[in-house]
């Protein structure tokens, strides 16, 4: 009996699997992993930007304000032009069909996502950064007296908190000694710990924390509330306390540490299987990073994934560590795309696997003294075709509607004709969805064609 073959060699019959990528296979599988093979919609639609999301299962968010924020770039990048007021009301308006977690960084996730990342909430104790852990250990009344205004009174910002605590509880101010530092750290440890979440962000950014009966969709909070009251029936058949409680509204109390094994492995094994879909092919530091789970988290499931075969070991042209592809998994024939990116986008996130795939060493410079920067402050890898080709910096400069272009770098021999035409049409589309439509090379020229 023969087997048949799909897209990407792999045995749908009897006979082994393929186990072998070329390079060009392996950049065109991430590529459509991450949704750079579908053609932009004429109008894009709510559908088409959750579908970028769950394709990707990961937008991070950031501050920097310089070109635009960094959530709203990598739809662009897939769809094209839109209403960014259109994803907002994904975010902030119920029904949501998106909510904010700490997921790779700071991020966009689907809301069915958000229960499987209980596996870092219950380790809020002991992986929340310092602030975080201290005022939870230190000051547990002041997180009850947090938790409490957000559950009452949510949406709020941490300012609109420590107003309201200072009306409703002045005189253990005093006591507590507390300030809007404090406060902060509080709220943010309740959002790690998925004790509240957030109802989305105020014009200058800020984090609106609510409840999370005000945000979740009521399946995410049955499955959620089914989840950790197995955990907490678990711990008390083992002689130990319940975890914490499956609402906001409830009091607060410390998690408890060793959590339901059983549970936990499936939710990562769900975790881990989300990131292969989304990369498209990855190495197994790959498949940790893309959550920020652990290796002792990866290891056990991906075995288990193996086994039951949701991901396929291969091996791919020039890397050295095994990787993995998930069983759904097509190599495109083509990639046609052309894509100004995030210096967040989930494509590049990892500085290695970039350099394996693409051949494209791309450090973030933001944090970097501006003497020692290479290329640019905020700088925009730039895709064309299955390969990334050049590096834009580029700043909005919104009071005198121009896009100023104040680097570019190409990479050697990328600069072909049609690629420079092709920069220069997603500046020309980047800028007018920007509202800075004058596209300035400032001191750099972008028509350098290889010679």
């Amino acid at each position: 009996m023969t087997a048949r073959r799909d897209d990407l060699g792999t045995a749908t019959g009897p006979a082994s699997p393929v186990r072998r990528l070329t390079l060009s296979q392996a950049r065109r599988m991430a590529l459509g992993a991450q949704g750079f093979t579908r053609p932009h919609p004429e109008v894009v639609t709510a559908r088409d930007l959750v579908r970028v999301l769950s394709t990707v299962q990961v937008v991070q968010i950031d501050s920097v304000n310089v070109l635009t924020r960094s959530h709203y770039l990598p739809f662009f990048s897939r769809v094209g032009a839109y209403d960014t007021a259109l994803l907002d009301r994904l975010r902030d308006r119920a029904p949501r069909r998106m909510v904010e977690y700490w997921a790779h960084e700071a991020s966009l996730v689907p809301p069915t996502t958000w229960p499987l990342l209980d596996v870092r909430m219950r380790r809020a104790e002991d992986d929340a950064w310092g602030g975080m852990r201290r005022v939870a250990q230190e000051h547990p009344e002041l997180v009850a007296a947090v938790l409490a205004e957000v559950v009452t009174r949510g949406p709020l910002t941490s300012r609109e908190v420590e107003r309201a605590l200072a009306h409703d509880l002045p005189r253990q101010r005093d006591d507590w000694g507390w300030n809007w530092s404090m406060v902060k750290n509080a709220l943010e440890h309740l959002f790690w710990a998925g004790r509240i979440t957030s109802a989305g962000r105020t014009a200058g950014f800020e984090r609106r924390y609510a409840a999370l009966e005000r945000v979740l969709p009521r399946t995410v909070l049955d499955d959620v509330a089914a989840a950790r009251a197995a955990r907490a029936a678990a711990e008390v058949s083992s002689s130990t306390s319940p975890t914490s409680p499956t609402s906001s509204a409830e009091p607060y109390a410390k998690p408890q540490a060793e959590p339901h094994a059983t549970l936990d492995a499936e939710h990562v094994r769900r975790l881990v299987e989300l990131s292969a879909r989304a990369l498209g092919v990855g190495t197994l530091r790959c498949l940790r990073d893309f959550f920020r789970l652990s290796p002792q988290q990866v290891g056990p499931a991906v075995a288990d994934l193996v086994a039951a075969g949701a991901l396929v070991p291969v091996t791919v042209e020039g890397w050295r560590a095994a990787a993995y592809v998930h069983r759904d998994a097509r190599v495109p024939r083509t990639v046609t795309a052309s894509a100004l990116l995030s210096p967040f986008d989930s494509l590049v996130w990892q500085r290695d696997r970039t350099r394996a795939l693409f051949g494209f060493d791309f450090r973030l410079e933001i944090y970097v003294p501006a003497e020692l920067r290479v290329h640019g402050y905020y700088v925009l890898p730039f895709l064309h075709g299955e390969r990334l080709v050049a590096r834009v910096d580029l700043k909005a400069d919104r009071p005198t509607g121009r896009l100023l272009v104040r680097g570019l770098h190409w990479e050697d021999g990328a600069a072909s004709e049609e690629a420079v035409v092709a920069l220069q049409q997603e500046l020309s589309t980047l800028g007018h969805w920007l509202g800075v439509p004058d596209v300035v090379h400032d001191g750099v020229r972008a028509d350098r064609p290889a010679r």
